[in-house]
Parts: structure tokens; C-alpha cells; sequence
């Protein structure tokens, strides 16, 4: 039908690109190389879509979109969760690259997702810092918990790559360091955030890479947006418990060590923290809840740009 406005799925795999679109049971495979790239973004183009859908791959998915949008596509990345969610509502359970590309284009069109841009370069690669700082701790902790148990014969190698795990983490601390200071518009905001007990250089760049819309939607938002909004579970005359899910699952871990140093550090917070215990709310209820508040309050200072005050009455619409 001309005129009809159509949305283009396309499935991400290591080697391949999957490309439907919504009023066409055509799929077209693409190499997921430089010159396959290049060829799907020609191809969608012609299509004139209204929304380009592409799940969250690890990052399999950046090329493409990073060329979709240098284009002015509008592309949005989606969580897979809620694509496989989608297809279940609609009945199809079958899942292969051809069914999934329909199943994206499909999503397109019915959910409309709001379409946001590609972090920049220097953004993403601060983001993959971040993630390979997020493994050495994990591995530093492995490899401290295997060395309380560790046998003589082994506890040399042990203790070697754990000095090379501490030496790496430093390393990549210092990194991260320094591209906020040249930047003169992450140095400020981190030098806000960090004003804030509990909110230290991890936390700040956290929050500065994974959250860039913090200061920009209202407390509501940010809080759903990071995972840590009360949802119902309510049905009929059953009354279930408040729970949080989805959200940025880096992101919320942060928080959560945040809100952890927090409860014993900030005056506000702990106060707050102290309350919720009193009031018989579980440790990690009261926790969760702080984690929410110590959002909304950085939500509010980065809106206002704002330093830290103890006194400071933080509101949020």
C-alpha cells in the first residue's frame, strides 16, 4: 500500500545480517562484515522506514547501527527480553535469524520504541573500559577467594595474577581518570556527583556512561529507566509484593554499592535507611528504596547542577 509506514528488523549474528521488513514476508541476509554493513544500511534506506529495530548483541549490533544512524535512521536497540516477551504475545515460539528479523520489524510497528541516539565514540569506549573493569573485579575476587584455600604448591601462581589483576584494574583506573579530566563536560558533572557521600570515581563514571539521561527526565522515569522502580504484581483481588526488574543491570549493581556505602556514610540517606528498618521493611527493601532516593537526589543535582549540601531540599517532579 503507498504511503504505508514501515519498520525494518534486523537479527544480529557474528557472521550474518538479518533484514525484514514489516509489510513484506521478504528476509534478506546481509555478511555482518564492512562491506555487508554497508549494503543493509543501502538497503534500509530505500525502505524509507519509520523505525529500525536491532536487539542488544553484546555489541555484534554497534557497526550496523552506528552506520544506520550516521545515515539520520531511526534506530532504537531493544532489550531481547522484551522482543521474545512480544513474540510470545503474538503466538510465535518458533525462533530462527529469518523469524526473529519478522518478529523485530513487527515490534517496530505495534510497540513504536522511542528512538535515542548512539552514545559517541569517546562514550562507548569509556563504556568498554568500564566493562573490562567490571571483569577484573570479578576475577580479583575469584582469584582471592580460590588463595584462602589454595595449597602451597599452587598459591604462587595464585598470588602472581592477582598482582597482575591489580596492576590491570590500576591501570584502567587511571585511564578512566584521565578521559573525564580532559573532558570538560564529564569533569564537571563528576565533580558534582562525587560531592555526594557515598559516590566515589567508580560510581560518578558509572553513571556519567551508562545513564547519560540522568538531569534530563523526571525522578519517575530515571528510576524505571535504571531499573529500580516498584512495579505492581497485582491481579484480581490478589495483592502482590512490589518488585524491581529490568532496567540497566550494570547500572543497578553500582547503585546498589552506592547506596550500600551510603546507608552507613550520608547523613540523608542513612537517616532514610534507619526509618524503613523501624518501620519493619526488610534490610533489603530499605536498601533497594535507598538506592531510589540516592538517584533521585543525583537526578536533581545533575538537573540543577548542583553540588551536595547536607540541608539542601532536593525535589523532583
Amino acid at each position: 500500500m503507498a504511503g504505508e509506514a514501515v519498520s525494518v528488523g534486523v537479527d544480529v549474528a557474528k557472521s550474518s545480517l538479518d533484514v525484514a521488513v514489516s509489510n513484506s514476508t521478504e528476509v534478506r541476509r546481509f555478511a555482518n562484515d564492512e562491506d555487508g554493513v554497508s549494503s543493509a544500511a543501502d538497503y534500509i534506506a530505500a525502505m524509507n522506514p519509520v523505525s529500525v529495530i536491532v536487539e542488544a548483541t553484546g555489541g555484534l549490533e554497534m557497526n550496523l547501527v552506528a552506520v544506520l544512524q550516521s545515515a539520520c535512521l531511526p534506530v532504537a536497540i531493544i532489550n531481547p527480553r522484551q522482543v521474545r516477551d512480544f513474540a510470545r504475545a503474538t503466538g510465535m515460539l518458533a525462533k530462527t535469524d529469518a523469524i526473529d528479523a519478522r518478529i523485530l520489524a513487527l515490534f517496530g510497528i505495534r510497540m513504536k520504541p522511542e528512538i535515542r541516539s548512539l552514545p559517541d565514540k569517546e562514550a562507548r569506549e569509556m563504556g568498554r573500559l568500564l566493562t573490562r573493569r567490571r571483569q577484573l573485579v570479578e576475577m580479583l575476587t575469584a582469584e582471592r577467594n580460590r588463595l584462602l584455600q589454595a595449597d602451597d604448591d599452587i598459591r604462587p601462581g595464585i598470588e602472581t595474577h592477582i598482582t597482575w589483576l591489580e596492576e590491570a584494574l590500576s591501570n584502567i583506573d587511571e585511564d578512566v581518570e584521565n578521559r573525564i579530566k580532559q573532558s570538560p563536560s564529564w569533569r564537571e558533572k563528576a565533580n558534582i556527583l562525587k560531592t555526594v557521600p557515598g559516590v566515589g570515581k567508580v560510581v560518578s563514571s558509572t553513571l556519567l556512561i551508562e545513564l547519560p539521561e540522568l538531569g534530563r527526565l523526571n525522578r519517575r522515569k530515571i528510576a524505571a529507566l535504571a531499573g529500580v522502580a516498584p512495579l505492581n504484581r497485582d491481579s484480581g483481588t490478589m495483592r502482590g509484593k512490589r518488585t524491581v526488574w529490568g532496567g540497566r543491570a550494570r547500572l543497578r549493581a553500582v547503585l546498589y554499592m552506592a547506596a550500600l556505602v551510603a546507608s552507613r556514610r550520608n547523613p540523608v540517606i542513612a537517616a532514610f535507611y534507619q526509618h524503613l528498618v523501624a518501620a519493619g521493611k526488610t534490610k533489603k527493601v530499605a536498601l533497594v528504596a535507598c538506592m531510589r532516593k540516592l538517584l533521585t537526589i543525583l537526578n536533581a543535582m545533575m538537573r540543577t547542577m548542583t553540588a551536595w549540601r547536607p540541608g539542601m531540599a532536593l525535589t523532583e517532579g
